[in-house]
């Protein structure tokens, strides 16, 4: 096992120093290294006895397929394995070739591999079937990473097996889904981010129609998966049965690969809350995690019951450049960015590098303003020196009189287009703004993005709660510590109040 894995790394490094770094970037390419692959290929269970078929798309160098059949040879000694691994890039197939022989050489005859030249996405959904491209026992892959355009031939492509992939990695996972058999396992390393969002909402639907999870592994760095790739996506590697029961869920974290995972059983439910329409899959690691989101969801209210509305800022700056000034006119309003929010207040102006000015200047300019009142703002991004991943602050009309506008990086909460009561403001400010809020976020949002939709699943205290933490807010946000302090004790009050 050990010299197969150590010939498979040294045909992977070499094959990633020649690659030509456009062509790799256009393609999507990230091989994986060793360590990983080898905690991704222990994630299938394995029957004892029998053959069993797999798929590799986007084989790459072949890296996968190594751990898999290194696996197979050390732990099931009368289990057979084919191999089909798909690649489409002709400078890496020698590369692929090379791993493929060494696999079915330190096999002997238990294992055997063939190589389909062919783009996976063309090739799988092709007029006339490929039949070497579907009923597999199992599909171990780790897809490549590019957009694909909502025009593409690929996207165009997907649709057609019922899923709509708004990037490569997608198309890769709902093309191996739909070539399983059913009971047949599903097992790729991915980013995170299709775990929650809109921008995944078909493709995930899609995906948990066709498998049901059966572990999730979350890296807790950024940074040890594809060291040398310059990757620094967070990922995540999961497993999932096609058809299969929907009862428990194995999640699993580790710092690095595989030494020091910990990992932990919770029930289906938890995973993807039967209730959700959205279908986020959220990730409590540990017990902490589990106590906080059953401390949120045991809240009594959402948006809709308090009668409240999140959404994105209307001002899209570079499709409105003739209404943006960089200084006071008339009929000019403020335009706010998230370069404005600061320790829990939107401050207009302030010396950033935008526009802070939004003039009008057709009837239609005039649907981006919003009534002269109070609001509750939120970062669609955070950068990675902020401490959370929700940043909220207020907007004070008492800055300025008159209506404003919200640049499209900021999310915007309201009543019906208008401003919200002051103490209301506040209090939604420093509820986003708690360690609580955070830790729950986590669990489903593994990306810097924090969207409207992300925003209206979240549950929120009362009104009465709202009112309170609202006034007992001081105006400048606090330190965190001070923050959930204040937080805890009106949900503790509330809720002793309700018993």
């Amino acid at each position: 096992m050990g010299d197969l894995i150590a010939l498979a790394e040294q045909i992977r490094v070499t094959a990633l120093s020649k690659l030509d770094p456009k062509s790799q970037e256009a393609l999507g390419q990230f091989f994986t290294p060793a360590r990983a692959a080898l905690l991704i290929a222990s994630a299938p269970h394995l029957p004892a006895t029998g053959r069993v078929k797999v798929l590799d798309p986007g084989a790459g160098s072949g890296m996968l397929t190594a751990a898999l059949v290194a696996r197979v040879l050390d732990e099931c000694p009368a289990l057979a394995v084919h191999v089909v691994a798909v690649e489409c890039d002709k400078a890496v197939l020698p590369y692929l070739r090379a791993t493929l022989e060494a696999c079915s050489s330190e096999g002997a005859g238990r294992v055997t591999c063939e190589v389909v030249e062919a783009d996976y996405i063309a090739e799988s959904t092709s007029v006339v079937a490929d039949e070497r491209l579907t009923g597999f026992d199992l599909v171990i892959q780790n897809p490549p990473y590019a957009k694909l355009a909502a025009s593409s031939a690929a996207r165009a492509s997907v649709r057609q097996v019922g899923a709509d992939a708004p990037n490569l990695y997608a198309a890769f996972l709902a093309l191996g889904a739909a070539a399983l058999r059913p009971g047949g396992q599903l097992v790729a390393i991915t980013p995170r981010s299709f775990c929650n969002g809109p921008y995944f909402g078909d493709f995930r639907s899609y995906l948990l129609d066709q498998i049901a999870l059966d572990r999730v592994h979350v890296f807790e760095s950024r940074s040890t998966v594809f060291a040398d790739t310059g990757v620094l996506q967070e990922n995540v590697i999961f497993s999932g049965t096609k058809n299969g029961d929907r009862d428990q869920v194995t999640l699993s974290t580790s710092s690095g690969h595989q030494d020091d995972a910990s990992h932990r059983a919770v029930n289906y439910a938890e995973v993807v809350h039967p209730d959700d329409p959205h279908r986020f899959i959220r990730i409590a690691t540990n017990d902490e995690d589990t106590a906080v989101a059953e401390q949120m969801l045991a809240l009594p209210d959402s948006l809709v019951s308090l009668g409240l509305t999140v959404s994105t800022g209307r001002v899209v700056d570079f499709r409105s450049r003739e209404c943006l000034l960089t200084e006071s006119a008339e009929g000019a309003v403020p335009l706010i960015y998230p370069g404005n929010i600061r320790d829990g207040l939107v401050t207009w102006p302030r010396q950033i590098r935008k526009p802070q000015w939004f003039r009008p200047v057709a009837t239609k300019d005039e649907k981006f303003l919003v009534p002269q009142g109070w609001y509750c703002v939120v970062k669609r991004f955070s950068s990675k020196e902020e401490r959370r991943r929700i940043v909220a602050a207020v907007w004070s009309p008492d800055q300025t009189a008159g209506p404003v506008a919200f640049e499209n990086h900021v999310n915007v909460f309201h009543v019906n287009g208008a401003g919200l009561e002051r103490d209301v403001a506040f209090g939604l400010s420093l509820w986003l703004n708690s360690s609580l809020v955070d830790k729950f976020f986590r669990t489903f949002s593994g990306h810097t993005q924090v969207n409207a939709t992300d925003l209206r699943t979240l549950r929120f205290p009362d009104t009465q709660s709202l009112h309170e933490l609202g006034r007992l807010a001081p105006q400048q946000l606090p330190e965190q510590s001070e923050i959930d302090t204040l937080v805890d004790k009106v949900l503790d009050t509330v809720g002793a109040a309700a018993v």
